[in-house]
């Protein structure tokens, strides 16, 4: 027998998912594809934003206790990646954002007041949250949501668990957020699209891999316009505004959480400075202006 081609796709985390595997055998490589899409749930039911049910909700509920809340190391392993995406972005990206980002989603077409954002930013800051060993101290009135980080986390600890199953080449693809498994097979690289804002049914680019993740931030399709300025989808959390620099940028790296803190910091800066700070770090990546020009390293632009 040799190896093909075999998908599976599944919604989770509330979006499409796919897992790509090459396996001699459909029921082999079904088997371990619902083992991983299990531990997606899982990870998914644990940390989802909005729930009553599960541990995020229960850290929430500890804010303002003295005593604090345990966490186990996985999740302590999350703030730890929240911990980088926070300082490479100097403040910028920061979980402890909830509400600030949750105001500006509820708004619609019109922008919060200053004054609302104002009466926010107190309960805002990663540095004033408290770890002692595996205890949390959350201050009163602070919320935390694992956002994006919790995707490419699921992402890159479901290609590694892929591995210990036995599957050698494969790609996982969390909506929109990209572990591989192994390359494919002779070492061809997957071919990952970077999707066209104006035609669903078209690319803008593609980026070659043949390990680590790929990680988005931003939207290639549409930035806000406030008062003649442009701003992109991430939310400062210093200053309670969206940021002023690219639209969105995509990013692979070694690993997809280091791809997604790199595309946030990009977009924490101003355009220039963003893909600067992206070519410094030497990363395959591509990314869109307010001015819709694409601009990248080592892809290939549609």
């Amino acid at each position: 027998m040799t190896l093909s081609l075999k998908r599976f796709s599944f919604q989770a985390m509330s979006a499409y998912c796919e897992i790509q595997t090459y396996d001699e055998s459909r029921i082999n490589a079904k088997k371990i594809t619902q083992e991983l899409a299990i531990e997606i749930t899982r990870i998914e039911q644990k940390y989802s934003s909005g729930r009553k049910d599960n541990f995020l909700f229960e850290v929430n509920q500890s804010a303002g206790n003295r005593l604090g809340i345990k966490l186990d190391s996985e999740t302590r392993a999350l703030f730890d990646f929240a911990q980088q995406s926070y300082e490479q972005s100097d403040g910028v990206f920061d979980i402890t954002a909830t509400k600030l980002s949750n105001i500006w989603k509820s708004q619609g077409e019109s922008e919060p007041s200053q004054k609302e954002l104002d009466a926010l930013l107190p309960n805002v800051g990663f540095d004033k949250l408290q770890r002692r060993k595996s205890r949390l101290y959350l201050p009163t009135g602070m919320e935390i949501d694992f956002g994006p980080i919790i995707k490419e986390y699921a992402t890159d600890h479901i290609a590694k668990l892929a591995k210990t199953l036995g599957t050698d080449h494969g790609l996982v693809n969390l909506g929109g957020d990209f572990g591989v498994i192994g390359p494919q097979p002779d070492n061809q690289p997957w071919v990952i699209g970077v999707a066209n804002p104006t035609d669903k049914d078209a690319l803008l680019a593609k980026i070659e891999v043949l390990e680590g993740g790929i990680a988005s931030c931003g939207d290639f399709s549409k930035y806000l316009s406030i008062e003649g300025k442009d701003y992109n989808t991430l939310v400062n959390a210093k200053s309670g505004w969206p940021c002023i620099g690219l639209r969105a940028a995509t990013v692979a790296s070694h690993l997809c959480t280091h791809s997604g803190s790199l595309a946030r910091t990009a977009l924490s800066l101003g355009e220039e400075e963003g893909l600067q700070r992206l070519r410094e770090e030497g990363v395959k990546f591509a990314s869109i202006g307010h001015n819709g020009k694409i601009q990248g390293a080592d892809l290939q632009i549609i």
